[in-house]
């Protein structure tokens, strides 16, 4: 693989090797391509984008990237990169969504720019909700002639690309401030995991604001020479299967998706819609960006298998915004390892065998380090390594950012931790985690997330799991254990969950509290002092599709949930 010093000197290389080659190809929710652009076409309307923006603002400044599902978002992304202005992707607000995290973003960023299409530019609110920012807005669309082109100093290794904003709490977001360098060691630490070449073409339909679907989708295909195409996340949402027959239709090596994605497959399977639908062009099945459940895997491959879906292709993996995307990632074909471990020493940050059929959990490996990226196990609170212990999750390499955008603190404590009697400067995740005698790492939670009552620690995702899988009425991945204090300051526990709208009405609420009471006694020895059930989309979470907890708690203590019955 060629080197580049950024992403600008990357593209103009593509447009030059490969310039009628399909770059990227948006899929339209009935399977029709509704926009292609070749690797020329990506550059040349980017560079005029370049153009115009060095005319409305200067280098450093910032642009929101307000886009929905298409390729406009690419050429803006590339344009951005161009002129040297700071990309800031965002989720879209909704029209009445007092509960997102734009407010947060532009009062930390402060953007001159905010870029989008046409039909964007004309809803009045998302003007008018953007008006007191004095931000200037400027449209991309495709179709727009390609105008001059002026000559643009290349950005430098160290140059800001973009900031990634973390899906944390919607009212501290941390913008982390990813290099052209970050962004070129981490692309070249996938390609070498994955083992991805110009024919490993990509169908995704994860959102491009989201770093999943930016860096692991449509940058590394760009990285590597290949076609993207991209499909709109709620057509996913509403018709997974239809991921499935453009990974069919476009003989697609790659697919990525959080766990709740393969979930959700496996949920809507007909075999009407799946009728010669071969799977078997896929070589990497990448599960990340949340907990990756063995259960799912083994749903799916059995669901898919006889859609010459290959076991093998299944690859777990582990990443966030800080470390510009993936840390851990197995080998192309490995397929995903698994590791039956005590739930109760897991309790006691102990790693070890089960001590019966009662005590086992089973726990999914995430692959090893990258390729020139260290990861180490750290006791938080003293900062040593324990050895064979649960701890937190710290990473060093090339790929993590140096700090976050305006926050001096997060940048000292989270992105420039030491561990005792060591030098260098480590990421500190956030994420629970140990790493076997094989250097498997394997995560088992959040430190923030975790529910400690009577002294015992306890995963939500556990007692979550252990909840959905009582009746089909309480919709997968949609539901939040957390804690809070009594009258007496104990810690007591709360469950939140979503009931699926078919069940809404027939529903017994209380007989299904006193089951979930009983599931969560049974297997977790806890009793679940307070149970809210909840209607369908309720339940906040991030754009990846994480339930936000802390969030969820909130809302819980304030009564700002609706329950059922």
């Amino acid at each position: 693989m060629e080197t580049f010093r950024s992403l600008v000197a990357l593209l103009a290389w593509r447009a030059a090797e490969q310039a009628d080659d399909r770059a990227y190809v948006f899929v339209s929710d009935r399977g029709t391509e509704d926009a292609v652009l070749s690797f020329r076409q990506l550059h040349d309307a980017a560079g005029a984008l370049a153009s115009r923006l060095t005319v409305a603002a200067r280098p450093g400044d910032r642009a929101i990237l307000v886009f929905p599902p298409g390729i406009e978002f690419i050429v803006a992304f590339f344009g951005c990169l161009m002129a040297g202005i700071i990309a800031v992707p965002m989720m879209m607000p909704r029209r009445n969504g007092a509960r997102d995290a734009s407010a947060a973003i532009l009062a930390n960023c402060t953007p001159a720019l905010a870029l989008t299409n046409s039909a964007v530019a004309l809803r009045g609110d998302l003007r008018a909700r953007f008006a007191h920012e004095h931000i200037r807005w400027i449209e991309v669309d495709l179709a727009a002639a390609v105008g001059e082109t002026i000559e643009l100093p290349e950005p430098a290794p160290d140059d800001i690309a973009f900031l990634q904003y973390t899906s944390g709490s919607t009212s501290a977001p941390k913008g982390v401030m990813v290099s052209h360098a970050n962004l070129l060691a981490n692309l070249e630490m996938i390609r070498l995991a994955l083992g991805n070449t110009r024919q490993s073409t990509y169908v995704n339909w994860v959102p491009l604001y989201h770093d999943m679907g930016l860096i692991l989708n449509a940058l590394q295909a760009l990285y590597v020479g290949a076609t993207c195409a991209l499909m709109a996340p709620n057509a996913f949402m509403q018709r997974p299967l239809g991921w499935l027959r453009a990974i069919a239709h476009y003989r697609a090596e790659v697919a990525c998706s959080p766990n709740f994605g393969f979930d959700l497959c496996v949920s809507r399977y007909r075999a009407d819609p799946m009728e010669g639908i071969d799977l078997s062009s896929l070589r990497i099945a990448l599960n990340g960006a949340e907990p990756v459940h063995a259960e799912t895997i083994e749903r799916f491959t059995q669901t898919f298998a006889p859609h010459g879906f290959d076991p093998r292709a299944m690859y777990p993996a582990y990443g966030m915004a800080e470390a510009t995307l993936l840390i851990s990632g197995g080998r192309r074909g490995g397929g995903h390892v698994t590791r039956s471990v005590s739930r109760t020493a897991l309790q006691a940050h102990a790693a070890q065998a089960p001590s019966d059929a009662e005590d086992t959990q089973v726990a999914v490996g995430c692959g090893r380090p990258l390729t020139g990226e260290r990861i180490a196990i750290v006791d938080a609170d003293n900062r040593t390594r324990p050895p064979d212990r649960v701890g937190e999750i710290w990473v060093s390499g090339a790929n993590i950012a140096r700090a976050y955008w305006r926050n001096d603190e997060a940048t000292r404590e989270g992105l420039n931790a030491q561990i005792a009697g060591e030098d260098g400067a480590w990421l500190r995740t956030g994420d629970l985690g140990f790493i076997d005698v094989t250097g498997e790492l394997f995560v088992t939670g959040r430190i923030k997330d975790l529910i400690i009552i009577r002294g015992i620690n306890h995963y939500p995702q556990d007692l979550e799991r252990t909840v959905q899988s009582l009746d089909g009425a309480l919709r997968e991945n949609c539901g939040a254990a957390f804690s809070v204090p009594d009258e007496t300051g104990e810690e007591m526990l709360v469950i939140v969950q979503e009931i699926e709208r078919t069940a809404r009405h027939s529903i017994d609420t209380e007989a299904i509290k006193g089951r979930i009471r009983e599931a969560v006694a049974d297997n977790h020895e806890l009793f679940a002092r307070h149970i809210a059930l909840i209607r369908p989309g309720t339940l906040p979470k991030t754009t990846s599709g994480k339930i936000q907890r802390k969030l969820a708690r909130k809302l819980w203590l304030d009564g700002d949930f609706e329950q059922l019955g």
